[in-house]
């Protein structure tokens, strides 16, 4: 018997957004290092997909100086595609399960990307920490079109 609530989708391809290392934006001698991330969805009608798009942002007094923004292109298959996705209203729902499974997936491809990144760099020091997906995923996630962003 098929689980109602499954979804069934694969990890179609990742991109790098976005990536900078600003040396002089850096201090060694400043310890004190603050870190932000960003989340945001969108999707493509034509391909089926939901994209997920993380940020990360070390910075000290001088501003940033490490900035990585990573997409992930999850492919939903076509029977559950048309449970996600309501034509008259031209948006998309991701259940809470399935938008929280999908943003620690791409936290882990943010965390490897990173580390490739900045792997025999002075940065490699600067790690993505473990965060806690269900305080940022609390509730079911709507994407209208006004929001939607096409692939590249």
């Amino acid at each position: 018997m098929e689980n109602k609530e499954q979804i069934t989708f694969r990890l179609r391809r990742i991109t790098t957004e976005q990536f900078a290392i600003i040396e002089s934006a850096f201090d060694k001698s400043i310890e004190n290092v603050e870190l932000t991330n960003g989340l945001r969805f969108g999707f493509n009608i034509e391909k089926r997909a939901i994209i997920v798009l993380l940020s990360v942002n070390f910075s000290q007094n001088k501003g940033p100086f490490l900035l990585l923004e990573i997409g992930c292109y999850f492919e939903i298959s076509k029977e559950h595609w048309d449970r996600l996705y309501n034509i008259d209203s031209a948006e998309i729902k991701l259940p809470m399960p399935l938008a929280t499974h999908l943003v620690v997936l791409s936290m882990g491809t943010l965390r490897g990307v990173l580390h490739a990144k900045v792997e025999n760099t002075e940065f490699n020091m600067y790690l993505l920490p473990t965060i806690n997906v269900t305080e940022i995923v609390k509730d079911d996630i709507v994407i209208k079109t006004k929001d939607n962003f096409e692939s590249k």
